[in-house]
C-alpha cells in the first residue's frame, strides 16, 4: 500500500526524548508524549504524532541508553487516535495506511533490542492502552483515569495491536471486558485500580511520586533485582469460551447492527493462534474496512455531538445573565421528585426543600434521599462527613412557605394541566421576586401552564429523563414569555447538574417524547391492525437499540405512554394515534407487555388475552419501514416548526435522552443512509458525507 495520510487540522503530539541517569548508573531514554496543551486537551495520535514517536524510539534505540520508557504529560498518558481527520478519508488504501502507520510506530517498542517500559501516569484510552501493551513492562498510577478501549463504541476496533496483544497478555476474558463488554455497556471506563486487577500493569504506584517510583522500579528490573512474572494466558477452552460468551452478548444486544463489535471478536478469536505479523495485518485490514463504513461515520458524528455540541447548547442566552441559585424548592415528594432532590444536593450542594400534601409522603421522599446517600456511603463513594453534609441539605415541609427564600423551584407533580397551573400559582405567591419557576412536564404546554401567573416570564420547562441520575439529557423549554435571565439560569443549573442541555421550543412533548411517541404510534397501529406483538417488537433489532420498543414501554410505564400519546393526538390527530390496546393495558393495571416469570422475557399471557387485533399482518420489515417513515416526517415538521435550532439537536437528544446508539448517529444519519429521508421528505437531513460514507 502506498497511500499517505496527513490531517490538516492535527494537533501533533510530540515525542520528547531525554536521557535520565539513575543514581545506580543505569541510563533510561524517557519519551514524554505531549501535545503542548494542559490536561484539558489530552494528547492523541495522528499521522504527525505517530511519526514523532517512531523517530524518538529510533533515536533512543541508537543511543547508549540501557532502556526506553514512554510516559505522558501531567494527568494524561495518551487518549488514542486523533479522529478529526477520519471523515475526510475517502479511499480504503488511506484507511489501511492509518493502521499500518500505527503498527509501524508502536511495534518498535516491542521489538527493539532494549527493554521498554510504559509509565502510565494518567488517562489512557485506545491507542494509549495499546502503546503500553507493546512495551515489555508497565507501571500504572493508581490515579490514572479514565482507562478504556472505546473503539468498538465508535465503530472501530483497537487496531494498533490491541486485539492481538491484550488477550495474549491478560487473557481473552479480561481483554474482551476492555475491548467489547465495556464499550457495549455505554462505553464504560475504568480507573487505575481496576486496570491493575485485570493485569494491565506489572506494578502500581501512588500518583504523588509516580515517575520517580517508576524509574526506580525500572532500574531494579534492569539490575535483575526484580523479575517480572506474569501468568501465561489460557489458550485452551477458556479462550474459546470467553469469545463465545461475549459473542452471544453482542448478538443479543446489537443483532448485527454494530459490525465493529463482531470484527473485534473475530480478531480476538484469531489471536489465540495467530503470529504477531498475522495479528497486526488482520487489524490493518479491519481498520481499513471499518473506516469506510457508515457505522463509523455515524459514530464519529455522535461523538462530536456528545463532546462538543452538548457542551455549547445552541440558543442558550449568555451565562452572565443567569441568577445565583442558593436554595432549591421541589413541589412533590414522589419518586421523580426524590431523584431530583438527590441530584440537586449532590451536584449543587445547596439546601433543597420538598413539599407534598401530607407528612407520610414528605417523610418518604426525604427518606429516599437519605437511603440513597447511605448506599453511596456503603459503597465508599463518599465518606461519613460528606454523607452527613448531604443529608443535612435536604428537608421536607407541608407548606410552600418553605420556598420563601428559594431561588429555583421545580414542580414534579401529576401530569395534569390544571393541577400544575394551581401548583405554580401557589409557588409564585411564596417565592421571592427573582426566583425561577420550572416544570418537569414531559408533554404539556409550558406557556399555558404559566399563563395565569403574574410573572410568566420566569417560568421554564425543565424536562428530565428517567432514571434522573443516569440519563444525561435535560430539555430546557422556552415558553412564549420566558425571559433570557430565567432561561440562562436554567442552562447554568442544568450544566451544574452534569446534564447535557438542549433548547426546545414550547411545542407538544418537546423533542424526545414527541419522536418516541410518533415511533410508538406506528408500532401500536401495526399491532392493532393485526401484526403479532413479537413481530412488531423485533422489527427494530437491525437498529441495535438499547431495548426494544415494548421493553421500553415497561420502563416508561403504560399509563405515562398513554397520557403522552393522548396529548399528542389532541395536538396532531392526523399523525398520532391512541391505541385501544394500550388503553386496555392501562385499564387492566398491567405494568408492561412482557413478563419475566420464566426468567426470560415473554409476552404476558394476560396481556395477550386483552389485545384485540384486526387481520392486517405486516412483516417486520414493513413495520420498521412504517415507523421510520413516520419519524422522518415528524423530524421534518419539527424542524419547520422551529422546535430545535438544527437537526443535530434532534440527534443529540435521541442519543442522550433515549439512549439511541452512536453507531446509527441518533436517528437522522440512519434515515439518510437507508434512503428513508429522501423518500419521505425529498431530501437528506444532513449533507452527504456528514455521518455517512462520502459519495
Amino acid at each position: 500500500m502506498t497511500a499517505t495520510v496527513s490531517f490538516a487540522n492535527e494537533v501533533v503530539t510530540k515525542a520528547l526524548l531525554r536521557q535520565i541517569s539513575l543514581a545506580t548508573g543505569e541510563k533510561i531514554a524517557l519519551i514524554t508524549l505531549d501535545n503542548g496543551f494542559d490536561h484539558t486537551k489530552p494528547s492523541s495520535f495522528g499521522p504527525g504524532g505517530l511519526a514523532s514517536l517512531a523517530a524518538a524510539i529510533d533515536e533512543a534505540a541508537a543511543s547508549d541508553a540501557d532502556a526506553i520508557a514512554v510516559t505522558g504529560k501531567p494527568f494524561v498518558f495518551v487518549v488514542g487516535a486523533d479522529l478529526t481527520g477520519i471523515p475526510s478519508i475517502t479511499e480504503w488504501d488511506a484507511g489501511y495506511a492509518i493502521g499500518k502507520m500505527g503498527h509501524d510506530a508502536f511495534r518498535r517498542l516491542g521489538e527493539v533490542d532494549k527493554p521498554t517500559f510504559a509509565f502510565v501516569n494518567g488517562a489512557a484510552m485506545g491507542g494509549g492502552v495499546e502503546v503500553a501493551a507493546h512495551c515489555r513492562y508497565r507501571t500504572l498510577s493508581l490515579g490514572a483515569a479514565p482507562i478504556a478501549l472505546p473503539e468498538c463504541f465508535l465503530g472501530l476496533v483497537p487496531g494498533w495491536g490491541g486485539t492481538f496483544l491484550l488477550p495474549n497478555l491478560i487473557g481473552a476474558e479480561n481483554a474482551l471486558k476492555l475491548i467489547v463488554e465495556n464499550p457495549a455497556n455505554q462505553n464504560r471506563m475504568i480507573n487505575g485500580g481496576v486496570a491493575a486487577k485485570l493485569g494491565l500493569a506489572d506494578v502500581v504506584f501512588a500518583p504523588a511520586n509516580f515517575l520517580e517510583d517508576s524509574l526506580a522500579w525500572a532500574g531494579k528490573v534492569l539490575r535483575g533485582e526484580i523479575k517480572v512474572e506474569r501468568p501465561e494466558p489460557d489458550r485452551g477452552e477458556a479462550w474459546d469460551a470467553a469469545v463465545a460468551k461475549t459473542r452471544k452478548m453482542v448478538a443479543a444486544k446489537f443483532h448485527g447492527a454494530a459490525p465493529s463489535f463482531v470484527r473485534a471478536l473475530d480478531l480476538v478469536a484469531a489471536a489465540k493462534t495467530a503470529t504477531r505479523d498475522e495479528g497486526f495485518a488482520a487489524e490493518d485490514k479491519a481498520l481499513a474496512d471499518l473506516i469506510m463504513s457508515k457505522e463509523l461515520r455515524a459514530g464519529l458524528y455522535s461523538f462530536n455531538l456528545a463532546q462538543r455540541r452538548a457542551k455549547r447548547p445552541v440558543g442558550a442566552p449568555d451565562k452572565s445573565l443567569a441568577k445565583p441559585v442558593t436554595k432549591v424548592g421541589i413541589v412533590g415528594a414522589g419518586l421523580m421528585a426524590s431523584q431530583l432532590a438527590l441530584l440537586f444536593i449532590r451536584r449543587l450542594q445547596v439546601p433543597v426543600v420538598m413539599t407534598d400534601i401530607d407528612q407520610p409522603r414528605v417523610d418518604k421522599g426525604v427518606g429516599y434521599v437519605h437511603s440513597e446517600i447511605d448506599g453511596l456511603l456503603a459503597k465508599k463513594r463518599i465518606n461519613n462527613d460528606k454523607a452527613n453534609q448531604l443529608k443535612a441539605l435536604v428537608s421536607g415541609s407541608l407548606t410552600k412557605k418553605a420556598f420563601a427564600d428559594a431561588d429555583f423551584v421545580i414542580e414534579a407533580v401529576f401530569e395534569d394541566m390544571k393541577v400544575k397551573q394551581q401548583v405554580l400559582a401557589e409557588v409564585e405567591a411564596e417565592v421571592p421576586p427573582g426566583a425561577v419557576l420550572a416544570t418537569n412536564t414531559s408533554s404539556l404546554s409550558v406557556s399555558e401552564m404559566a399563563s395565569g401567573l403574574q410573572h410568566p416570564e420566569r417560568v421554564i420547562g425543565f424536562h428530565f429523563f428517567n432514571p434522573v441520575a443516569v440519563m444525561p439529557l435535560l430539555e430546557v423549554i422556552k415558553a412564549e414569555r420566558t425571559d433570557d435571565a430565567s432561561l440562562a439560569t436554567g442552562f447554568t443549573v442544568g450544566k451544574a447538574l452534569g446534564k447535557s442541555c438542549v433548547l426546545s421550543a414550547d411545542r407538544p412533548a418537546f423533542i424526545v417524547n414527541r419522536l418516541l411517541v410518533r415511533f410508538m404510534s406506528e408500532i401500536w397501529r401495526s399491532i392493532d391492525e393485526g401484526t403479532p406483538a413479537e413481530v412488531a417488537d423485533s422489527a427494530f433489532d437491525p437498529l441495535g437499540l438499547p431495548m426494544s420498543p415494548l421493553m421500553l414501554l415497561g420502563l416508561v410505564g403504560p399509563a405515562i405512554a398513554l397520557h403522552t400519546s393522548e396529548t399528542l393526538y389532541e395536538a396532531f390527530p392526523d399523525r398520532f394515534y391512541v391505541s385501544p390496546n394500550l388503553k386496555r393495558l392501562v385499564e387492566a393495571g398491567k405494568p408492561a407487555v412482557y413478563t419475566f416469570a420464566s426468567g426470560k422475557p415473554q409476552i404476558d399471557p394476560e396481556v395477550a388475552a386483552l389485545f384485540q387485533q384486526g387481520n392486517t399482518v405486516l412483516t417486520a420489515d414493513e413495520t420498521r419501514q412504517r415507523a421510520l417513515e413516520g419519524m422522518a416526517q415528524e423530524i421534518r415538521l419539527m424542524l419547520d416548526e422551529g422546535v430545535v435550532a438544527e437537526v443535530m439537536d434532534i440527534d443529540l437528544s435521541m442519543i442522550m435522552g433515549a439512549g439511541w446508539p452512536f453507531h446509527i448517529g441518533g436517528i437522522t444519519p440512519y434515515l439518510d443512509n437507508t434512503g428513508v429521508s429522501e423518500k419521505v421528505t425529498g431530501a437528506r437531513f444532513l449533507p452527504r458525507g456528514v455521518a455517512s460514507v462520502p459519495a
